[in-house]
């Protein structure tokens, strides 16, 4: 059976899914654009991709796609991109937190409908979804896909019935909306973007010459060499059409709260996400990784690729040098055969190696962004010793992993998470370290300049909105 090499080794994190809208309103194909906005958001999922384009001054009901399982490289190739013919569009990357991985998952979605047609791109997770996918089954809806994606589909395709504009049914939609939700959204005529109202998923404006985008992270408007706009804030509706960008404020509210580990781990740290830049926020980690666990030590070392720049925070901090202590294989694809017991550890040791020159007869920091379940983090702390570390002194950039997270990132159930079950000394014990040191709590304000306006609650457990009573995710598998 093939595998996510991800999936390989055990207890990394993924987040949903990257999303990217494009509307050219001097009528030029915009699929190239979207294309290399997915590779730049490529980070966010591995597991499939797509673009839907359209014309707005074509035929209303008339959407090209093309998705797949795979990379983007993988999915479309040339000859299929200039296939894709259109000046409006939406693309997609994912990896699966709630639904299965599978073809018939794939993003974007396209409905046809009688007002026309809509393609969505989704990134983030609904806490009732099931409850509404119930409620639109009653009512006649034949559901395709197990993701939670369709039913906003569905439901603005409802809404738009009754609504005067397509933009007014997606407003009306996410009243009924509870959890995360950061979309692109393509009608005949009509780019939109919305964010729920905590604005739990990033989402971003664009603009190169007289081409708008929407995109997940900056650093997909800096793949295309598009001008920075703003911030989708959290609870907007912005609506781009040929008279150029329109903003209903409707739905936003007061308290946000933006995931935090957008900082520590998901977004690329040449990004801004809300304003604030992912480098500087993971320097900032690392900095007080080293005020709250100092060590005496040789060398501070980061785990690819995102702990390196926390780990320089930490060499900032205490003088200590930064070294790079690891040597990772950029060529691994998205399948890799899973190893046979007798080599187990294939999975890492083929992902990440141990420069010995760097690490022998030192005492290392070890800086990484989380711990999950420890079991990459107890392979990686015994490389680094067989390479010939005399002490191993773990670092990790953001608190321990308590609760699990129903807004779009696959931190599983309590049972699952190491920190659950174990102490610190425990875990230190389990991980083969000489020490061990997380981020305090109380402090993860100072990642995104004193900004209280976040969810922390795989960390704290305060969650902005009600979870459900039990774990959801992959329940329309059931």
């Amino acid at each position: 059976m093939n595998r996510n090499i991800s999936e390989m080794i055990e207890g990394e994190l993924h987040e949903e899914c990257g999303v990217f809208g494009a509307y050219d309103l001097d009528h030029q194909d915009v699929a190239s654009s979207i294309y290399y906005g997915l590779f730049a958001l490529q980070h966010r999922g591995q597991e499939s991709c797509g673009i839907a384009v359209s014309d707005t001054e074509g035929p209303k009901g008339k959407v090209v796609s093309c998705k797949g399982m795979g990379l983007v490289n993988e999915v479309i190739n040339e000859e299929k991109l200039d296939g894709l013919v259109g000046n409006i569009g939406v693309g997609h990357v994912r990896y699966s937190t709630a639904g299965a991985s599978c073809a018939e998952n794939t993003q974007p979605l396209v409905l046809n409908y009688v007002k026309g047609t809509l393609g969505l791109a989704h990134n983030g997770n609904l806490v009732n979804a099931m409850e509404l996918r119930e409620e639109l089954s009653y009512t006649g809806a034949i559901f395709q896909t197990t993701i939670d994606s369709e039913v906003i589909a569905y439901l603005i395709a409802r809404e738009r019935l009754k609504a005067d504009a397509v933009e007014i049914a997606v407003r009306n939609a996410m009243k009924k909306l509870k959890g995360a939700y950061s979309l692109v959204i393509m009608s005949p005529r009509k780019l939109i973007g919305a964010r729920d109202p905590f604005g739990f998923r990033p989402l971003c404006i664009g603009k190169r010459d007289n081409r708008y985008v929407l995109a997940s992270e900056t650093c997909a408007l800096d793949a295309i060499d598009a001008e920075f706009i703003r911030d989708v804030l959290p609870g907007e509706v912005i609506t781009i059409d040929r008279n150029g960008i329109h903003s209903d404020t409707t739905m936003c509210q007061e308290k946000a709260a933006k995931c935090i580990f957008e900082y520590i781990y998901f977004a690329r740290p040449d990004s801004y996400v809300d304003s604030v830049s992912v480098y500087n926020s993971r320097i900032m980690a690392g900095r007080i990784l080293a005020q709250q666990h100092p060590v005496e030590a040789d060398i501070v070392v980061g785990v690819p690729d995102s702990g390196n720049v926390a780990a320089m925070g930490f060499a900032q901090e205490t003088g200590i040098p930064y070294g790079a202590a690891f040597v990772k294989n950029s060529y691994v694809g998205r399948t890799f055969i899973k190893p046979k017991q007798s080599v187990r550890e294939s999975a890492v040791k083929i992902k990440l190696n141990v420069l010995k020159e760097v690490v022998k007869g030192k005492r290392v920091v070890m800086v990484d962004d989380s711990i999950v379940r420890g079991t990459t983090s107890e392979k990686i702390v015994r490389m680094l010793k067989n390479a010939g570390a005399k002490e191993v002194h773990v670092r990790i950039s953001s608190p321990p992993f308590l609760y699990p997270c129903y807004f779009g990132t696959d931190v599983p159930s309590c049972d699952q998470l190491i920190a659950c079950n174990y102490t610190l000394d425990e875990i230190c014990q389990r991980l083969g370290a000489d020490s061990l040191g997380f981020l305090d709590g109380e402090r993860l304000h100072e990642l995104v300049c004193g900004d209280r306006n976040y969810c922390d609650a795989c960390f704290s457990g305060n969650y902005p909105v009600e979870p459900p009573a039990e774990d959801i995710r992959g329940d329309f598998e059931k």
